[in-house]
This record gives structure tokens, C-alpha cells and sequence, in this order.
């Protein structure tokens, strides 16, 4: 795992380009595998690499870890690059990142080893099961080749291996949800934070100074160093062999022992300055599942089984907690407990049903979320002001726009402060228009008038006369915005011919959030 700048890094010393000239072919392009196919041509790059060579180039750039890392992984790569002809260096240079874009994904190689088996695609929903519990494309591929459709039948978890988070549907009715579940659910609040699953093990797994502990997000990512509080904790409070935990890690105030917004506890989503944010923003990791414990899987046991595995795992712990848990098989107690989650400050409720089994990798009826935007939290639209953009990778690149900076109007001290930056919800037809109409309205520099905290500075900075219609879930409490609070889940509903200082206001924003309170 590589970041673009540390790509581009590689890129200028291989090429023997100046940083500033890669990242100014980066962002034109969006594309850092054609930057380097561009590079690698115009330097006359010969081609001295065989797979096994670039293979292990990238698998040592994946061992290096450490204090001087960084500078091991760009060394590594750069070194590869400068042996490698301008098609090969394309790839290589998507490699790290991520990005290949070869035009097919996992599913798509799961359908390709049911094929391989028997000339049909059958078998697909066999191995995409196998594959949502050990999703490792390497291992179901050999296992597939070497025994047939019998080498996936049987998958167990492997610690260290992450599982394929289980997704909730939605519903907006208590009753529906009690009709879903079976009659009776068990409840749990809906926290607002990031989803983290905990792998620990003791023994021939674990290194010689202490057990195996990985954290990985839901999207699979490694995401262990992020997370030094919860790691120390895990040590100390989980005294099994072998466990994978299902959870939310989200901040709280130790004072008062609440939890915090998501804009706060989002602010430990970071690969620097960790320890800081560590102390200023603690995490409690709030489990609700156990998917693997000393050797046995439980993904097919029902809820009921897998809770009482957390409770009795989960006793003494401060930083690592049993989610709260209520069975109600009435339409008035579920309802009662939705409102007092959401008057407590949290997203809303989960109900799950009692004999459901884990649907790794799957949105299933087995769980139900229940949230306060679905009930119309937020009811009223934000008129808001386009304080600068961001360059667009990817398909986004087409329009050279991927994301944009809003703001709205402070009267008072007559500047413009950010309420979000918004990068989905806009159609092709939307994007082309907010590009067309920011290179008209481009400053060489932000505006004095804008309050912008230096994490949400943008690539071209805008006059502040385009103005959008927005709707959002909620407003939420925000140190990164300067509003104070911050849209959640923004979707531009339309652009607005109206003047910028006849926007929401920052006083309307205040009233709104107490509107919702109510």
C-alpha cells in the first residue's frame, strides 16, 4: 500500500523529473499508471524485468515497515520502474495504489474459476460464499484448481484473514421490522462511527513479543497502526486463544463518558500525527458479533448463540465493550427504544433477528437498521455557496472535478464558512456543469473572505457565486468545518440562480440544528 505522493515520489526519481512536473502530469491526467507509461517513454526506459523480478520488488515493498519505510518503499519502487519498459511501468505504478483498472473484479474471477471447472457459471454461488469468508482470491483460486468445487465447500475464517463485513437492510417501521424478524428482535443502538474487525491470536500465530492483533475497516483495509489505543487494549482485555470480533469504534468523552459525533471520531481515520489524536479523541470499540473463537466458526450460528459469546468474552474491559443489547417483540418498545437512542445523540437502532446466522459479505433481512434520517431528521433543504474544487481521478477525471468545498454566509464577521465537501451523488450531466462553470469563475488564490480550516483547502479555488441546493441526513457537530457543523451525506438537489449572501446564513444553520434536536 502505497499513496499517490509517494508514488510520484518513485515516479520523479526514476524519470528523473522534478516532483512538482509528475504531480502536474498526475493531476491532469487523474491516472498515475499513464503518468508513468507517459514518463518512462519520453526517458527511453529499457525493459530489464521478468514477472518473478517485479514480483518480489513488490512484495519486499510490502515488508518494509518501520521507522524510514517511506523512503525503503520509494527507493524499491523507483529502482523497478527504472527497469521496467513504459507498459509494464504503467502497471506497476497502479499496483501499489491499487488502481489497475483492468476492466473486471473479484466477482468476475469468481465466475471465471466456475467456468473452469465445468464450462458454466453454477458453482458461482458456492465460491462467492467461500470467498466472502476468506475473501483471498489466491487461496480460492488454488483450492479450486487443486480439489474442484469440494476444495471451497467447507471455508472456515483465518485469523489474520479479514471476513467480509455483514450489511443491514431498511426499514422505517417498527412493525415491519417485528414482521421481518420473526416477532421478536433484539435490539442495539446504531452507533456513528467506523466499522472495525479485531483479529487476535495467541500461540504459533502471534509474534514473539505478544499476540497477533490486526484491525481491519470494512472495507479489508489493514488499518492496525491507526488504532494504538485499542490495540494496548485487546492485550489487556481479551483472554482467549483466538477471536474475531465484529464492531464500531467510535470516540467518547471520558468526562462524561458520551459518545462523540462522527466528525470528531473521524478525525482518528489518519496515518499521521496518531498519538495526538489518540489522546485527544479515545475510542471505545463497541462489539457486536463473534464471527471465529479458538478454532471454530460461527458465522452459521444463530444471533442468539454469537451474542452470548461477546458477553462472556467481553467482562472487564473499559476500551473494548458488549454493544448494548434489548429483546422487544412489541411494535410500543421498539419505538420507545429508537426515540431514546436518538435523543441520546446516536444514528438509530439495529434490530437483528434472534435465529439469524452472520451473511458475510451480504445485506440480509437478518438485520435491520432502523435511523434517524429515515424518519426525516433533517427536513428542510441547505442553500449553499461553491468555495473550491478538487481534481477528479478516475472516471471523474473526464470532468476535472471530484469533489467540491460548500460554505455558507456569516453575516457577522461577512465571511463564507465550510459546511462540507461533497464528492457523490451528482449525475455525469451535473459534474460537466459545476466543471464548465468553475473554470469561469477560478481565483489564483482562496478569497479573503473564506474561513477554511487548512484540511479542507482545495485545488482551484472558486468566486463564491455558484450556489446549490442541498439535502442531507442531518447536521452534525464538526471541528473541521468552520460552521461548526457539518452536512451529513450531502446530495445536491439542484443549482440555485441566487445570490451568494442570499444563501442559508450561519445563523439559519444554528437554528436548523436546534430544530432537529427537537
Amino acid at each position: 500500500g502505497m499513496a499517490d505522493k509517494m508514488v510520484i515520489r518513485a515516479l520523479a526519481r526514476s524519470t528523473g523529473k522534478t516532483v512538482d512536473e509528475v504531480t502536474a502530469a498526475f493531476k491532469k491526467t487523474g491516472d498515475i499508471g499513464q503518468v508513468a507509461q507517459e514518463l518512462s517513454h519520453k526517458s527511453h526506459v529499457s525493459d530489464k524485468s521478468d514477472i518473478s523480478h517485479v514480483f518480489e520488488k513488490l512484495q519486499a515493498i510490502t515488508r518494509a515497515g518501520g521507522a524510514g519505510s517511506v523512503e525503503i518503499k520509494i527507493d524499491l519502487l523507483s529502482e523497478l520502474l527504472k527497469d521496467s519498459d513504459p507498459l509494464s511501468a504503467k502497471y506497476i505504478a497502479r499496483t501499489p495504489v491499487d488502481k489497475l483498472r483492468l476492466g473486471f473484479s473479484d466477482m468476475t474471477m469468481l465466475e471465471a474459476l466456475s467456468w473452469m471447472i465445468d464450462g458454466t457459471k453454477q458453482h458461482k454461488p458456492v465460491i462467492e460464499a467461500a470467498y466472502n469468508i476468506r475473501p483471498d482470491l489466491g487461496f480460492i483460486a488454488g483450492s479450486v484448481k487443486k480439489e474442484g468445487i469440494r476444495g471451497v465447500g467447507h471455508v472456515k475464517p483465518v485469523v489474520g484473514t479479514p471476513i467480509l463485513c455483514m450489511r443491514a437492510e431498511r426499514l422505517t417501521s417498527a412493525e415491519d421490522i417485528l414482521d421481518k424478524g420473526g416477532g421478536n428482535v433484539a435490539v442495539e443502538p446504531k452507533l456513528d462511527g467506523f466499522r472495525l474487525q479485531l483479529h487476535f491470536a495467541r500461540g504459533p500465530l502471534a509474534k514473539s513479543r505478544g499476540p497477533l492483533i490486526k484491525l481491519f475497516s470494512r472495507g479489508l483495509e489493514l488499518v492496525t497502526d491507526m488504532y494504538p489505543d485499542i490495540i494496548e487494549a485487546a492485550k489487556l482485555e481479551i483472554g482467549v486463544k483466538e477471536v474475531v470480533l465484529d464492531g464500531e469504534a467510535i470516540g467518547f468523552n471520558p468526562k462524561t463518558g458520551k459518545y462523540l459525533p462522527f466528525q470528531e471520531t473521524v478525525q482518528r481515520k489518519r496515518k499521521y500525527d496518531i498519538a495526538t489524536f489518540a489522546k485527544d479523541v479515545p475510542l471505545k470499540l463497541v462489539v457486536f458479533d463473534c464471527l471465529y473463537l479458538d478454532g471454530e466458526s460461527f458465522i452459521d450460528k444463530p444471533y442468539t448463540f454469537r451474542r452470548e459469546k461477546v458477553e462472556k468474552l467481553l467482562t472487564k474491559g473499559k476500551t473494548i465493550i458488549p454493544a448494548e443489547m434489548k429483546v422487544v417483540s412489541r411494535p410500543d418498545e421498539l419505538t420507545r427504544l429508537f426515540e431514546h437512542t436518538i435523543s441520546s445523540g446516536l444514528e438509530g437502532i439495529m434490530a437483528k433477528r434472534l435465529d439469524g446466522a452472520y451473511q458475510a459479505g451480504a445485506r440480509g433481512w437478518n438485520w435491520i437498521k432502523l435511523k434517524g434520517s429515515y424518519t426525516g431528521k433533517l427536513n428542510d433543504t441547505v442553500d449553499a455557496v461553491v468555495m473550491g474544487l478538487d481534481y477528479g481521478q478516475g472516471k471523474r477525471n473526464k470532468f476535472g472535478v471530484g469533489a467540491f468545498l460548500i460554505g455558507v454566509y456569516d453575516q457577522k464577521s461577512d465571511t463564507y464558512k465550510t459546511v462540507s465537501k461533497v464528492g457523490t451523488g451528482l449525475t455525469d450531466v451535473e459534474w460537466k456543469t459545476l466543471a464548465d462553470s468553475g473554470k469561469q469563475i477560478a481565483v489564483s488564490e482562496k478569497p479573503k473572505n473564506y474561513d477554511v480550516n487548512k484540511i479542507m483547502n482545495c485545488d482551484i479555488w472558486l468566486k463564491p457565486k455558484l450556489v446549490g441546493e442541498f439535502r442531507a441526513d442531518e447536521l452534525t457537530k464538526s471541528p473541521m468545518h468552520t460552521a461548526g457543523f457539518a452536512l451529513r451525506f450531502p446530495r445536491l438537489v439542484q443549482w440555485r440562480e441566487k445570490k451568494p449572501e442570499d444563501t442559508t446564513s450561519l445563523k439559519e444553520i444554528g437554528e436548523m440544528v436546534k430544530l432537529q434536536k427537537s
